[in-house]
């Protein structure tokens, strides 16, 4: 019997005997077979290699040392293999002991030691090269976690922390610290890490010393994580620490758990990692083409003044300044997301609470020209960028106007602008861009803001097109072509 199928009826075991409640405390999912299996079957090894170091942190029960293991037999690997496993859980630690003690007894060039420290505070980190790096290759299903700033590892790892981290990159930056050069990493670990500015210090650090050489996707977030309510959008990743840069990345994708389905393109390396240092996840020659068209664009919606932010009030939050209707002094039009509605602002539309009674500056903004845009959408709906124009002259009783947290806005000085913002963002492939940039249905501001688009001129003429023409994404397409190859 394979050590993986040994593995997994253990961890089965150990995962029906504990609450779920109790190992999300540790941010504890544990790897599936197929998985832990197709993420061993990534490493490039050098069977005449003496010796192989491997480490697992996180480790969890050892599906992932179990699997490598099970590759690396099968390969016909007969150098020494040693495995080091960091794993801090009391309860799950006697399952590893015992399915590492099980691979030990059958294998005779198999060594394993399990550290039962906490493996972020209790080694170094900093700078840029390490004596202590000893290991070929590392795998590794971190712990999913979100750290207080203030946290020991946050404090620990301040070269790549912003805000408040969460364990999963921590624990993928000291493991590529621990890596030899030339060395291989594969791990399984959300998405969000690509883009925005909260991972930007790690992103950088990450390709100052590694290169990327394969992504894996998944279509649908609930089959990576067997009987797991993991809302993380996932990936398998594999980077070698070394500054030479390949030609390209394999990118693979698979919507079933048992990668049955599986489609690959290999796509060059400058594509997938930009100059901004987002990391674009494209599966398809469509998404390929999308990308080259729009970064051969040089402005942002920043650098044209037209920065995208988030509204202003969290209504459950400010009960005391709600209105239903405007029947006191100092009350205004409170925009919310279910206000736009094919490509237009209608308001009101008799919704609860659609006015603001305040004369508190910070949950007003001036009575101006807008495109809003929607921050969350549905996983299943067709469009990721679901916007909606503002005109100031249809509100022109008010002097100010106020915005749900659920909602972005940009604010446009000119009529012409807001039709432009708005064909760009409702076009097909603006709508794509974000997609590939952003796997969450979360609309981020940072992320858009970022996004490459004309400069002010072209979008208001774009505007002048729109204008007395229908919204629809096929109209906003066809004016977008004549400005965007």
């Amino acid at each position: 019997m394979a050590f993986i199928e040994q593995t997994l009826s253990t961890t089965k075991a150990y995962v029906n005997s504990r609450p779920k409640s109790e190992r999300k405390a540790y941010g504890q999912f544990f790897t599936m077979g197929t998985g832990a299996q197709f993420m061993s079957s990534l490493f490039n090894v050098d069977l005449e290699k003496e010796r192989l170091s491997i480490l697992d942190a996180g480790a969890g029960s050892g599906i992932l040392s179990s699997a490598l293991v099970d590759q690396l037999l099968a390969l016909g690997f007969k150098g020494i293999i040693n495995v080091t496993c960091y794993e801090n859980d009391p309860n799950v630690l006697p399952v590893l002991y015992s399915n590492l003690e099980e691979i030990a007894n059958q294998v005779k060039h198999f060594e394993y030691r399990v550290i039962e420290d906490n493996f972020i505070t209790s080694q170094p980190f900093g700078g840029f090269f390490h004596s202590e790096a000893t290991y070929d290759l590392v795998i590794g299903n971190p712990p999913y976690k979100k750290m207080p700033m203030d946290s020991p590892e946050a404090q620990h790892m301040k070269e790549v922390c912003y805000g408040a981290p969460n364990l999963y990159f921590l624990f993928m930056a000291m493991s590529i610290q621990q890596l030899k050069e030339g060395g291989q990493l594969v791990y399984i670990i959300p998405r969000s890490w690509t883009s925005g500015a909260y991972f930007d210090r790690f992103r950088k650090w990450l390709f100052a010393r590694t290169v990327i050489e394969h992504i894996h996707l998944f279509g649908s977030r609930d089959k990576v994580f067997n009987g797991e309510s993991v809302l993380q959008e996932t990936m398998i990743i594999k980077i070698r620490k070394s500054r030479e840069k390949p030609q390209e990345i394999k990118m693979t994708y698979s919507e079933t758990s048992d990668f049955s389905d599986i489609s690959s393109i290999s796509v060059p390396y400058d594509i997938i990692v930009a100059k901004n240092s987002y990391v674009y996840l494209v599966t398809s020659k469509n998404e390929i083409e999308c990308l080259n068209s729009l970064n051969t664009l040089n402005n942002t919606l920043v650098t044209d003044g037209l920065r995208m932010k988030t509204g202003l009030v969290v209504d459950f939050r400010t009960q005391d300044v709600l209105r239903n209707d405007a029947d006191a002094p100092n009350t205004y039009p409170l925009l919310y997301s279910q206000h736009i509605k094919n490509g237009k602002i209608i308001w009101p539309v008799g919704k609860e609470n659609e006015y603001i009674c305040t004369d508190h500056k910070a949950f007003l903004q001036e009575n101006s020209n807008y495109v809003f845009v929607k921050r969350f959408t549905a996983k299943e709906e067709r469009r990721r960028l679901q916007c909606g124009i503002y005109l100031k002259r249809e509100h022109p009783d008010y002097k100010y106007i106020s915005t749900q947290n659920k909602i972005n806005y940009i604010l446009c000085q000119e009529e012409d602008e807001a039709w432009g913002v708005y064909c760009l963002l409702n076009s097909s492939i603006y709508d794509l861009y974000y997609r590939i940039l952003n796997g969450s249905t979360q609309v981020n501001s940072t992320e858009i803001n970022n996004m490459p688009v004309p400069d002010k001129h072209t979008i208001v003429e774009m505007g002048k097109m729109l204008k007395g023409n229908e919204l629809s994404t096929e109209m906003c397409d066809k004016i977008l072509s004549a400005w965007i190859n």
